[in-house]
C-alpha cells in the first residue's frame, strides 16, 4: 500500500504525459497532495474547481436515477487531457485522483490503466 506523496510521484514516474496530479476530496474541495503543476498552472485553484465538476456529475445522475458509479471524467482540452478518477477503495470515500496530460506526449488507454493501478495501491 501507497501514501499519498508516493502514489502522486507514481503518477508523475509512471504515467507518459502526466504534468500534475492531486488528491482532493470533493466533499470540501480541498487537496489533500498535490504534485506538479507550476506557474502556468495552479493545480489547488484547478483541484478546487473540479470538485464542482464531480458533484455536478453525482447530483445529476440523482437526478437521472441511475444507480452507477463513476470510474473516471476526462475533459478534453486542446492541449491537455484532465482525468478525475473517484477513488473506491477503503477510505477513499469522498476523495478523487487529479491527473494533468500533456496532450501531445499522452496515450490516455495507458494513463487511465496506471491511474487505476495506483489507485488500488492508496491507502488513505
Amino acid at each position: 500500500m501507497a501514501n499519498t506523496e508516493t502514489s502522486l510521484k507514481e503518477c508523475l514516474a509512471s504515467i507518459d504525459g502526466a504534468t500534475a496530479a492531486a488528491l482532493v476530496d470533493y466533499t470540501s474541495g480541498m487537496a489533500l497532495g498535490t504534485l506538479g503543476g507550476g506557474k502556468d498552472f495552479n493545480l489547488e485553484v484547478a483541484a478546487a474547481g473540479n470538485t464542482d465538476v464531480v458533484r455536478s456529475k453525482l447530483r445529476t445522475m440523482e437526478h437521472l436515477g441511475l444507480n452507477e458509479e463513476i470510474e473516471d471524467i476526462l475533459i478534453t482540452l486542446n492541449s491537455q487531457y484532465h482525468l478525475i478518477r473517484l477513488l473506491k477503495g477503503r477510505g477513499g470515500n469522498g476523495l478523487f485522483l487529479y491527473l494533468v496530460l500533456d496532450g501531445a506526449r499522452a496515450n490516455l488507454a495507458m494513463a487511465r490503466h496506471q491511474l487505476r493501478r495506483i489507485e488500488s495501491e492508496l491507502e488513505v
